[in-house]
């Protein structure tokens, strides 16, 4: 059996179709964009941008016209073609390769140097439809040779030209996210050579030079504070029809699963840790709708996942790509400014997994300096995909990734040590007596011992579950998986610790239900922690989960365990026994 290529990383459209790689056709969405004038398309990183630029190069490119069939046979868009494919001259410029350095005229050099380049290849691309154009000065500004390139193009009856713009805001988002704001404010200025740039592209839409334009980036606020100049913009990100452009839905993960799985000969009996593993870890976004419409899986991390899965054969100990946590630093730059704010924000996503947003915000751009206020921060952190839409009032982190990057934030802003002082317990648990009683005890004597006082205010069921789960996973992670919230039946578990079916707990789960009492609750027991007792409508809850999962994995092994916490006083651990 062939064993295809694990397209990671990945991003020439035509490399991924020679080398017969996996593919999700996204093809049909071509056709839906040729009815939208100069769309902007933002999502997060890792979602697939660069490849689908690719593809629309690919796709709309003259030159590219021999292999078309070679290119697209095998795709929606081969077999319905729009009546465009290969009809223009493609100008692509990726502007996540400028370098910015701490003054304006380097930052504008670079962008030059990238454009004219671009510009001066297309020369060589098309040599019989421009074989007399002007020569394009290297040293001259991008807008001037742009416009003089169009100029030509149109006086010649040359084919109309499509541009794709990727990444517009890369390097302008390193000006915003270091709070270099005197930069950004001059690179955006009325005079500046950014805004010539989108000037000389607006102009060439009025003419006709220019067929159409596509652009993708991350956040709006550069193309809002170019519109003065480029005023033509359809802000196409939030719009129902694309919301599946980029990222992958269910159907379209287990259609690749399916084919990984029969390509490299995998049992069918790790199928369901599989997809649970990928469903807990990479889905959950919902750029337009709430939790009514179907959820998107982060498309980069899902390869990620299958190109370690086909490797090891079996599931990694390393679910976060470590591109990912690039993105902690994205959060820390944007509040920096703004430290009490910060921990408020932030305490309460690890307490409530929730926090309210303006539906406006999201809809409209905003500028840069609404980018690092603290009410816009929820705004910022849906465009950098760390949180998406619960429902039409609050947005949530999305997945146990993403819930892992936040708590790891959270323990660094309460500078809370997670190194090597809970070694001892967590090795206890893997060799001797997998006591879930002793490895709370643990997270609770050298973990929360370590909380400050002010967290215990904020504190819940869900704080304690997701911080014990975030530690868990740094030293279990090569035995055990974790879900929060898995749905049955009787309702949705707190926290599962899954055994690795390669691994000594294979066939092995633990279905944890916390239970919090704040200080004022747990005084009107009259109990110590030690005199708590187990509470009988505890006992059917968990029960109920228990036997949705026993029909799931009739062969499993399943442990029950509830655990009470009080305040900041105590806890206690109860195994429970089904009836």
């Amino acid at each position: 059996m062939v064993k295809r290529l694990v397209p990671y990383g990945i991003m020439n459209y035509a490399e991924l179709v020679l080398k017969q790689a996996y593919f999700i056709d996204k093809t049909e969405y071509i056709s839906t964009l040729e009815d939208i004038s100069n769309p902007v398309y933002l999502r997060p990183r890792r979602f697939g941008k660069s490849l689908f630029c690719s593809m629309l190069q690919y796709y709309y490119d003259l030159k590219e016209s021999p292999r078309f069939f070679e290119l697209f046979g095998h795709t929606w868009i081969g077999q319905h073609p729009t009546g465009k494919q290969n009809a223009y001259i493609v100008l692509k410029l990726d502007l996540s390769t400028i370098e910015t350095n701490d003054n304006l005229q380097s930052i504008e050099r670079n962008f030059r140097r990238t454009c004219n380049a671009a510009l001066i290849e297309m020369k060589n691309s098309y040599p019989g439809l421009m074989q007399n154009m002007p020569e394009i000065n290297p040293d001259e500004s991008t807008s001037t040779n742009l416009s003089i390139w169009l100029q030509h193009l149109k006086s010649t009856n040359a084919p109309q030209v499509y541009v794709i713009i990727d990444e517009y805001d890369n390097f302008a988002n390193h000006l915003i996210t270091t709070h270099q704001d005197s930069l950004y404010r001059r690179i955006t200025a009325d005079d500046s050579f950014l805004k010539s740039f989108f000037k000389a592209l607006k102009a060439g839409r009025q003419t006709g030079a220019i067929a159409n334009i596509f652009i993708t980036g991350i956040l709006p606020v550069t193309i809002d504070d170019l519109s003065s100049a480029y005023n033509i913009a359809d802000f196409v990100t939030l719009h129902p029809q694309l919301e599946g452009m980029l990222g992958f839905t269910e159907t379209e993960i287990n259609h690749l699963l399916d084919q990984v799985y029969r390509d490299y000969e995998f049992g069918p009996e790790t199928r369901p840790a599989v997809d649970e593993v990928i469903k807990s870890q990479y889905n959950g976004y919902h750029f337009v709708s709430g939790k009514e419409g179907a959820a998107l899986y982060n498309s980069t991390m899902v390869m990620y996942f299958i190109r370690e899965f086909c490797r090891s054969r079996t599931i990694p100990n390393n679910l976060i790509d470590l591109n990912l946590r690039t993105d902690l630093s994205w959060v820390q730059r944007i509040t920096g400014a703004h430290p009490d704010s910060t921990a408020e924000i932030v305490s309460q996503l690890a307490s409530e997994n929730t926090i309210r947003y303006d539906q406006d915000a999201l809809i409209t751009q905003f500028n840069m300096s609404d980018f690092f206020k603290p009410q816009f921060y929820p705004v910022s952190f849906f465009y950098l995909g760390l949180l998406t839409r619960k429902d039409d009032f609050y947005l949530c982190l999305p997945n146990l990734s993403m819930k892992k990057i936040f708590i790891e934030y959270f323990n660094d802003l309460y500078h809370i040590d997670v190194g090597t002082r809970y070694t001892e317990f967590m090795e206890r648990f893997v060799v001797s007596n997998q006591d879930i009683a002793g490895l709370f005890s643990g997270y609770w004597r050298e973990y929360v011992s370590q909380l400050p006082e002010a967290v215990f205010a904020k504190v819940n069921e869900n704080f304690y579950r997701t911080t014990f789960y975030e530690l868990c996973s740094r030293f279990l992670s090569k035995w055990l998986t974790f879900n929060i919230e898995r749905s049955y039946p009787a309702g949705r578990s707190d926290l599962e610790f899954v055994g690795k079916f390669s691994e000594k707990f294979a066939g092995r789960r633990w279905i944890i239900e916390f239970k919090y009492y704040s200080n004022a609750e747990f005084a009107k027991s009259g109990c110590t922690p030690d005199e708590f007792p187990l509470q009988d409508e505890d006992v059917k809850q968990i029960a109920g989960y228990a036997q949705g999962l026993a029909r799931e994995y009739p062969e499993a092994t399943i442990s029950l365990h509830v655990i009470y916490c009080f305040g900041n006083q105590g806890f206690r651990v109860f195994d429970v026994k089904e009836n």
